[in-house]
């Protein structure tokens, strides 16, 4: 009963088109975290930077702090002034964890039974949690959810978990992750100092610093790149406000509470060249929209944000990376994304260059099919199609009239590549799945793409099967894509010696493809029939 009153609510909401709502958590769920579209585009905390222990931002405009307390005080200084907030002292947060071993779209209720089935008969006994929430506005649907199958057991601090999951990893060859909670939040205690050394305030909790003029507010050293060989600190400026806090270790965390419209012209940037066709642009604005408003509630769920700006959730850059170009592209769809026949949110994945041809959603991630992301040639309109992946091979090495091929932005190295690896470079990066030296490889399933789906491997000591695009291209230092074909050099003996893997595409090659949406504005089509392309049919509707 209680699900047919959480239905009927929802859709009785999406029919008067009214404001966003959410599903009430289920006892088994991990809290949501929600958007407000009360006022049109959402505010979307993102993480600018954590772990510092002083922080230093000036004001293009007027600077206004915010400062906690009853009643509230308000401390504000010239454009220009630049102001330092100190740790004073803090308190990291208690952070406990499962160990997360599989994750499955909400309508794949099919395969959480069997993996729970599957891993029960190793002896390893799961549970299911939900993550994400549902949303309606505008007639429209945005339904995020997912399934996890977390390790049955109680939560622990996640350095305790370490052991546990190397024995999955070397008993399975399943590469675990942690699904986070906070325990207890984090304390901090901040020192402000204005621009001439003074010390204005001490308060604990939480400071907020504005522009009353809407003028851009620069951060100091930004860091980013954290973990990449690019990692560096730069100087930035960001719309909205900044918000300072506790992060997990009790230091400052820089959170940017941005407009979602504001939070796209500094993304859109970093993700296609912002001198591409206009409409491949707004193609991208759509697309890019779309997946922020999927990827809500679904990381950094210990964390007091909803979104970072690296590549694990998108490269934000504020206004620092803004272009002329890509702002009228974003500002051009406003509030606009894609759904499919049921006016569900797509979820609008896209990446540089498939290569000549899409892949299935379930091919790269597992899971059901999503009549969205269904693979397709990317021939450019009213060209034939001479060769099809099923023989990859001449479809690797036939010219063809494909959009990422013929784009003026075109990278013919990233369309079609080579890679070689040494036999001990093969084995060294095989060696945690105990087959010994490598002696045969051979792809036994593929995409429709002719992207690999499980690669077979024999050793001198044994047998293992890769299963998953993302899972082989990992394996081999992040391949450039999975639609390669693979061949062995081999010595007199007949011993392996190399490996070669001749290829084509960059990236997963589900959804857009970036390049190819360059290739098909700049044959005339429009950003909309650019997106129907893509995902199948999928109409672009504003809902807000």
């Amino acid at each position: 009963m209680r699900s047919a009153l959480l239905v009927t609510s929802l859709f009785a909401q999406l029919a008067l088109g009214g404001d966003a709502v959410d599903l009430p958590p289920a006892p088994s769920e991990l809290s949501n975290k929600r958007l407000d579209f009360k006022s049109g585009s959402p505010i979307i905390p993102v993480r600018l930077m954590e772990g510092s222990t002083e922080v230093t931002l000036v004001g293009r405009g007027r600077l206004r702090f915010r400062l906690p307390g009853t009643p509230e005080r308000l401390v504000e200084g010239p454009p220009g002034m630049e102001w330092k907030v100190k740790r004073v002292s803090g308190t990291p947060a208690a952070i406990v964890a499962r160990i997360q071993v599989a994750e499955f779209p909400f309508n794949d209720k099919l395969g959480l039974a069997q993996a729970q089935e599957e891993w029960a008969s190793r002896g390893l006994t799961l549970k299911s949690q939900i993550l994400g929430g549902v949303y309606g506005i505008a007639g429209k649907v945005i339904d995020n959810r997912r399934y996890v199958l977390v390790v049955d057991q109680p939560p622990a601090p996640p350095e305790s978990l370490a052991a546990q999951q190397a024995d999955i990893l070397k008993k399975f060859q399943v590469r675990t992750s942690l699904l986070e909670d906070v325990k207890a939040k984090g304390s901090i205690k901040f020192e402000l100092i204005d621009g001439n050394g003074n010390s204005t305030a001490t308060v604990e909790g939480q400071l907020v610093a504005e522009a009353p003029d809407k003028a851009p507010i620069e951060v100091r050293r930004v860091e980013y790149g954290v973990g990449y060989d690019f990692h560096n600190f730069e100087d930035r400026a960001y719309r909205g406000s900044v918000q300072l806090g506790a992060d997990r270790f009790g230091k400052i965390a820089v959170v940017n509470q941005v407009d979602l419209e504001d939070l796209l012209k500094g993304l859109v940037p970093s993700e296609i060249f912002a001198k591409a066709h206009v409409e491949a642009l707004k193609a991208q604005a759509v697309t890019a929209r779309g997946e922020v408003l999927a990827k809500i509630g679904l990381k950094h769920l210990a964390d007091p944000y909803l979104l970072c700006t690296e590549q694990h959730c998108a490269v934000y850059k504020g206004v620092s990376g803004e272009a002329p170009s890509t702002n009228a592209a974003v500002e051009a769809t406003r509030g606009e994304a894609s759904f499919d026949a049921s006016d569900r949110l797509v979820d609008s994945v896209y990446s540089a260059v498939c290569g000549g041809h899409t892949e299935n959603n379930d091919v790269v991630w597992g899971g059901v099919p999503n009549a969205s992301l269904r693979g397709r040639p990317d021939i450019m309109p009213g060209k034939p199609t001479p060769a099809s992946p099923k023989d990859l091979t001449k479809f690797l090495t036939t010219d063809a009239q494909h959009a990422c091929k013929v784009s003026t932005f075109t990278q013919l190295s990233k369309y079609r590549w080579e890679k070689r690896f040494t036999a001990k470079d093969v084995d060294e990066k095989l060696a945690s799945f105990n087959v010994g030296k490598v002696m045969a490889m051979n792809v036994t399933e593929r995409g429709v793409s002719g992207r690999a789906r499980l690669l077979q491997i024999s050793g001198e000591e044994g047998a293992t099967t890769l299963r998953g695009e993302l899972t082989i291209r990992r394996t081999f230092a992040m391949l450039n894509s999975a639609m390669f074909e693979l061949k062995a050099e081999k010595d007199p003996k007949g011993r392996p010696t190399a490996w070669i893997f001749t290829g084509g595409g960059w990236g997963h090659g589900v959804g857009m493809c970036q390049t190819g949406a360059i290739g098909r504005a700049e044959a005339g089509q429009t950003y909309r029939q650019i997106l129907e392309h893509y995902f199948n049919g999928a109409q672009v509707a504003r809902i807000y």
